[in-house]
């Protein structure tokens, strides 16, 4: 009797822990994206002073600038899904990556040093978000590690948790950088 009893206080134990494990590890994910989000946030701030800054001088990247219009405006709709502001977070880095290239094409713009100063703030903040993200892909892979390991994967299961996407960079960041190219500009 002693040993049954002792067996069931064994896999409560475990279960708990297993379970508490878990919730930790969801909660980490939680709370490490709330601070992508909040760099995200300064991004989003940040864009509309870029726009306003280079408009007059980029007419022809004209498109590029509503493009970037429209995602920031969509980044921040409330009520968007996780999935969604990493998608969104995507084109929005490719946007102001041909933003940053078109600027070295136009040298009164280059040498505007309210431009300049916002390039530099843009430049902090990607590398920010590029630690956050980090972070946060580290994270979401513990606990989808987790999700999917024995014995969690049974405790996961019965919480009904998810595996959750990491931030994955772009087909055009992926491409090799054309030296040629830069140096023929």
């Amino acid at each position: 009797m002693n040993i049954v009893l002792i067996g069931i206080v064994l896999i409560v134990v475990v279960t708990i822990l297993l379970y508490n494990s878990l919730i930790a590890k969801k909660n980490q994910v939680e709370n490490i994206f709330a601070g992508v989000d909040a760099v995200l946030k300064k991004r989003y701030d940040l864009i509309p002073n870029i726009v306003a800054s280079v408009e007059r001088y980029m007419e022809h990247e004209k498109s590029t600038l509503e493009t970037i219009t429209s995602l920031r405006s969509s980044a921040m709709k409330p009520g968007i899904s996780d999935d969604q502001k990493i998608a969104l977070d995507a084109k929005l880095s490719a946007a102001l990556g041909s933003i940053s290239v078109a600027i070295e094409n136009y040298p009164d713009l280059k040498a505007n040093e309210n431009v300049m100063h916002l390039q530099r703030s843009l430049n902090e903040i990607e590398e920010q978000i590029s630690a956050a993200r980090r972070a946060y892909n580290q994270s979401v892979t513990d606990l989808n590690n987790a999700i999917e390991m024995f014995p969690t994967n049974f405790i996961a299961s019965w919480m009904h948790l998810e595996r959750r996407a990491v931030f994955e960079i772009t087909e055009n960041e992926r491409r090799s950088v054309d030296v040629n190219a830069l140096f023929k500009r």
